[in-house]
């Protein structure tokens, strides 16, 4: 990156990114992305490569992605892991499909729940209630 292409402050490094300041700064403190150097009594600047690597913090952080898990993928950013990234991928995938499922089951839960509790007419217990007094 050449220091001219270096043309915003960490404000519209977060603007163009569609983030706050101090996710930036977060994630700098965590490694995720560089700090510049500060030029003497300047302010610090940023370019198309930061933006690139904070745009791609905040894609993988929006399938799910821990942070620790993207720190494992920006060190395999080199282009020739791509193994290891679908191996991290595949274990994400099951993380989700193992989510939905059990989303799925409290759906269901929940929908059995309701359709007892409207089934109930009169001044008794509530089946939802007395179910999570009894536990599920």
């Amino acid at each position: 990156m050449h220091k001219a292409s270096n043309t915003l402050t960490i404000g519209g490094l977060a603007k163009a990114a569609n983030v706050h300041v101090e996710t930036i700064r977060y994630y700098q403190r965590r490694g995720l992305l560089p700090e510049p150097e500060r030029p003497h009594g300047g302010i610090r600047r940023y370019g198309s490569a930061d933006l690139g690597r904070l745009t791609f913090v905040k894609s993988a952080k929006e399938l799910g992605f821990s942070l620790d898990e993207i720190d494992d993928l920006l060190r395999l950013d080199d282009g020739t892991h791509c193994w290891e990234a679908s191996q991290l991928a595949e274990h994400k995938r099951q993380v989700v499909r193992d989510k939905i499922a059990r989303l799925q089951r409290i759906e269901g839960v929940l929908s059995e729940l309701v359709d007892r509790c409207h089934a109930q007419q009169g001044n008794v217990s509530c089946p939802l209630i007395a179910s999570l007094h009894r536990g599920l």
